[in-house]
């Protein structure tokens, strides 16, 4: 009887340690997405900067590993107005969220999506560039319009635009594609490879990446675009934690210096091919339906 007691506390006693230690991590994870990190930041020195380093052309690798694109120029270029240093670190696009609220990265900064959905859990900056979504299929495909996707196979980048898209619109691609189901990738670039093995008839993707990739690094440029203007355009700016509202101020003020010096309008030309100078509204007015 005595060890059935002994038995018993030991096992009460293990529960209230578990559930306190889960306690204390909630609060922990409460306090690090309500804080205003910008004194640590600045302390530091540098801005961990969360990436998909395989979405060209916003943030990807050159043969040598180097990281390049256009937001590695703009984060850069921003970091300097603010006297810090721009840390990239590559992150699984579908843990993007889970990462910033780790505190493992300060933003998210890689042609992300401020969508009203978003804004409820993220503070985002301005919004800096507009894109929206294309479908991209072989040149000799025959398919010229989004109605010849019929009964044909689609691959899109899982936790992007294109797959919310696909789902909240669906009688302009996902009723029609085979099985109403597309193919689910972790990067694009896969993606393309298996559109040019033709294990797939089309990709849908954000215009800016599939114009860049199509034009620049596939092979010999055998790809077309058809805009799907049936989708919303999305509205891209970087977002941050909830309590980082010291570090939106900072980053908001830093894109409003690049616009007047002409820095946004050099990278826009740089990379999306456009004399465009473009800054759009505070988080408030940036409204989209649709994510990346």
């Amino acid at each position: 009887m005595k060890k059935v007691k002994i038995l018993l506390m030991l096992f009460l006693i293990t529960i209230s340690a578990t559930f306190l230690s889960g306690c204390h991590i909630q609060n922990e994870t409460y306090r690090a997405n309500h804080q205003d990190t910008w004194a640590k930041i600045k302390k530091r020195g540098t801005l961990n900067i969360g990436v998909d380093d395989s979405f060209v052309p916003m943030d990807f690798r050159r043969r040598n590993g180097q990281l390049v694109g256009y937001d590695v120029d703009l984060s850069r270029a921003v970091c300097k107005v603010l006297g810090i240093k721009a840390n990239f670190q590559s992150i699984d696009w579908s843990m993007k969220e889970t990462e910033l609220k780790n505190g493992t990265i300060d933003c998210i900064w890689n042609g992300y999506t401020a969508t009203p959905s978003r804004r409820k859990r993220i503070a985002f900056s301005r919004v800096y560039e507009l894109s929206g979504q294309s479908l991209v299929v072989r040149k000799d495909s025959g398919i010229n319009r989004m109605a010849d996707m019929k009964g044909k196979t689609l691959g899109v980048q899982e936790s992007s635009t294109a797959q919310t898209d696909l789902n909240k619109y669906p009688r302009v691609l996902k009723d029609i594609i085979k099985n109403r189901k597309p193919i689910l990738y972790q990067d694009n670039s896969d993606a393309f490879m298996d559109l040019q093995a033709g294990r797939t008839q089309g990709i849908l993707s954000g215009t800016v990446y599939a114009g860049y990739y199509a034009t620049h690094l596939a092979h010999n440029n055998n790809y077309k675009l058809i805009n799907a203007t049936q989708y919303p355009a999305d509205r891209v700016a970087i977002g941050m934690r909830k309590g980082d509202t010291t570090l939106v101020k900072k980053i908001n003020y830093a894109l409003g210096v690049l616009q007047k010096d002409g820095t946004l309008r050099r990278i826009n030309k740089k990379w999306l091919g456009i004399n465009s100078n473009y800054l759009g509204p505070t988080t408030e007015f940036a409204k989209s339906n649709s994510q990346r």
